[in-house]
């Protein structure tokens, strides 16, 4: 009988072994000078500075730093009602606190000044959490950043729950010289900084030789790194990791300037973050969308149209865009089309209207924290009918709301007959991740991984995305690991995990000694994955010290659920099960609703033999979160497996109750009554589960089971063959087989 089902809880969990971090990184902190030296010769810069975000990244609370309403305001939600008070010169928030129960926290600190203003409270000694209720500068009224979810104390998106605490999740990019200083034993945290908020040090770097220099008549005597105009690689180093969806691999935050890929992760273009088309879905953070663009790919860089130290943009309205856009074009992007832009010639709309703004067309807006809209840096051209198959708003129908995106598409075909789309064409990508199979989008979406002309973090994410099917040629991934972006290469190692071990090492091996550190530490992941029997002894030096890097860059991480998800799942892949078990077992406390690391221990327990354990995990989960469907269904598949089918069925049922439509649900219930000799209700369970997945062959492999227990051959055989056609490598029961055979 085939197995109930395959489920992949790892993915993007592999991570590191529960020891100390060490924080060598520290030696740098004693190398700032702080702001209020530098402005005594860079007093304009200061000045200009004072006013901007990044100034108000992070203050202490007085009179002129507090925007909220303090004077016994007060704010109910969900049934909380919160007060917003002063006391001896002091600001504070009786709220609900972790107990349930209402509580008074003084204000340590405000975070931000436009559009909104949030507030951080200390919750134990050290311990920084950030309200879920903020202040509306424009509106001038509180409001919740969640109104529409309900986030009980316990629950780990309560305000005082992991995922909303300042260390873990903010404060590197709101202060400089940041040290989190989390010790992992003690759950506790002696984070300290150089400079409270964003200083100059945090964009220069550390000042204190540039500053002695300085004083000794040598002022350009600097290690600091180079920003402003040709200086694209830098400025994405300085600015890339504040401004990013990614993972830090260091408690400490580096020094500004040091290569972004030594220090960070960057999140790929993944549907939970990005649309189809490309476009920003979730917060993202710019860079992941400036480097799909063709301004990235031409030189372009931030301080092209952001001032730095005002943070504003360095003009008006259109006249961002065409300082470059223009008749006379800009001697360093040689590339440019010269022609004008700010006109109805070429925007199609009333001339000073919304709809003729540049950015309105190429940079739309989405909103996050409820009030504050942010611009994508993709910098796309329209492209509705693009945007309808990836289910992605599209900038045309987003104003014309009784309009079809096939409307939109005619018009700009109109306006722009042969528009050159390639460099932002993701049509192979979308069909694959919609299910298409079919051998014209699997050759075209490895013509898209192979183009170098396309942008890497998209060749990363499509091999990402074939990694889970096996795509990938020998051919193709003896050059796709050695691409020039260290993207594609860390896409590409673990894009070969259908290949034989032996052959998997061997073309993993010499990235365990690449320049960059993010490729060093997924080559180790993928060889502890594969298996270290296949590593040459020669090689252990060199293997071993990337996995360091990469256990160390997991315990930086240790204060959070997914930090130690990713210590779980390296213990898994080097079989330590009793560090596995203690890493999500610490990842579920942290996060009582993170449904995944239930199913791994729930699955650890069972490969154990240990049903006792399995059982009690799966009831505290589901006391958890009663009403998740993979919980319910896990119980469900647990008691199918020790044959307690009418018990099964029972769970089943519990999650059909909440989601019908779930094919899994009404698969494991076929398979559950087949065991249980209940033929005719596994035919009803499978047929429903064939209708919802036509192309799982399981619900077909059910069928035919059923059909034979009831002495049904020929249409047995009829099913047995579905399957096949299905899956043409499909292994099927031996009763099976032999209906198979002529």
């Amino acid at each position: 009988m085939p197995t109930l089902r395959l489920r992949l809880f790892l993915a993007a969990v592999i991570g590191g072994l529960l020891a100390a971090p060490a924080l060598a990184e520290k030696a740098h902190l004693e190398g700032y000078a702080g702001t209020a030296v530098c402005a005594e010769c860079h007093a304009d810069e200061t000045e200009t500075w004072k006013a901007s975000d990044h100034a108000w990244a992070l203050k202490e609370p007085d009179s002129a730093s507090m925007l909220g309403d303090f004077e016994n305001a007060a704010f109910s939600h969900d049934g909380v009602t919160s007060r917003f008070f002063r006391k001896d010169g002091g600001y504070f928030v009786e709220t609900e606190g972790a107990s349930g129960k209402p509580e008074t926290f003084q204000i340590r600190y405000a975070v931000g000044h436009r559009p909104l203003q949030q507030y951080l409270v200390e919750t134990t000694a050290g311990r920084l959490q950030v309200l879920d209720i903020a202040w509306d500068v424009n509106g001038r009224r509180w409001f919740h950043l969640y109104p529409d979810q309900k986030l009980p104390p316990g629950d780990g998106m309560h305000w005082t729950g992991g995922y909303k605490n300042w260390q873990a999740r903010c404060a590197t990019c709101h202060q400089t010289g940041f040290d989190k200083g989390y010790d992992f034993p003690s759950r506790t945290y002696k984070s300290h900084w150089t400079e409270l908020t964003v200083g100059c040090e945090t964009c220069h770097g550390p000042g204190k030789d540039h500053v002695d220099a300085a004083r000794q008549g040598n002022p350009h005597q600097s290690l600091m790194p180079k920003l402003g105009a040709g200086q694209q690689e830098n400025e994405i180093n300085v600015c890339g990791p504040c401004h990013a969806r990614r993972d830090a691999f260091s408690q400490v935050q580096p020094p500004a300037g040091s290569p972004f890929n030594d220090h960070y992760a960057l999140s790929l273009l993944t549907p939970d973050l990005y649309f189809g088309d490309g476009q920003q879905n979730a917060e993202v953070f710019i860079l992941g969308s400036f480097l799909q663009s063709k301004m990235k790919a031409k030189g372009v860089t931030c301080s092209n149209c952001h001032e730095p130290h005002s943070n504003a943009l360095v003009a008006e309205g259109n006249a961002v865009c065409t300082q470059c856009h223009n008749t006379a074009g800009r001697s360093e992007f040689p590339t440019l089309h010269k022609a004008e832009y700010d006109t109805p010639a070429h925007h199609h709309h009333p001339p000073g209207s919304e709809a003729a703004q540049c950015v309105t067309c190429h940079m739309p807006e989405r909103s996050y924290m409820l009030i504050d809209p942010r611009r994508d840096h993709f910098f796309r051209m329209p492209d509705p009918l693009q945007s309808q198959a990836a289910g992605a708003p599209d900038v045309c129908t987003t104003c014309h709301t009784d309009k079809t995106p096939a409307w939109a598409a005619e018009n700009i075909a109109q306006w722009f007959p042969a528009p050159d789309r390639s460099w932002q064409d993701r049509s192979a990508l979308i069909a694959f991740n919609a299910g298409d199979r079919q051998q014209g989008t699997i050759t075209a979406l490895a013509t898209f991984i192979r183009n170098r002309e396309t942008p890497a973090i998209a060749r990363a994410t499509a091999l990402r995305a074939v990694a889970a099917i096996g795509l990938t040629s020998p051919q193709d991934a003896e050059v796709l690991l050695k691409d020039d972006d260290a993207l594609v290469r860390a896409a590409a190692a673990g894009a070969i995990r259908h290949f034989p071990a032996a052959e998997r090492v061997a073309l993993l091996t010499p990235l365990l000694t690449d320049p960059v550190r993010s490729v060093r530490q997924t080559a180790a992941i993928e060889i502890a994955g594969a298996g270290v029997a296949a590593l040459p002894p020669a090689d252990d030096k060199t293997y071993r010290s990337a996995l360091q890097e990469y256990l160390d860059s997991r315990m930086a991480n240790a204060d959070t659920p997914e930090g130690h998800m990713a210590i779980g799942g390296m213990a898994l892949s080097r079989r330590k099960w009793d560090e596995a078990e203690a890493a999500f077992r610490t990842a579920a406390e942290m996060d009582p609703q993170l449904v995944q690391a239930w199913l791994v221990l729930s699955d650890i327990r069972q490969a154990r033999g240990d049903a006792a354990g399995t059982e009690a995990l799966l009831t505290e989960a589901i006391a958890a979160s009663p009403g998740n469907i993979d919980l319910l269904l896990a119980r469900a598949d647990f008691e199918a497996r020790r044959q307690r089918t009418d018990d099964a069925l029972a769970w089943y049922k519990r999650a059909l109750a909440l989601d019908d439509s779930r094919a899994d649900v009404w698969l494991g219930m076929s398979i559950a009554a087949v065991y249980g000799q209940k033929p005719e209700l596994a035919l009803d369970y499978a047929a429903k589960a064939e209708t919802l997945n036509p192309q799982d062959p399981q619900a077909s492999v059910v069928t035919a089971m059923a059909h034979a227990i009831l002495g049904q051959t020929d249409a047995a055989r009829q099913a047995a063959e579905r399957a096949r056609k299905i899956a043409p490598g499909l292994q099927l029961p031996q009763e099976l087989e032999r209906l198979l055979t002529p």
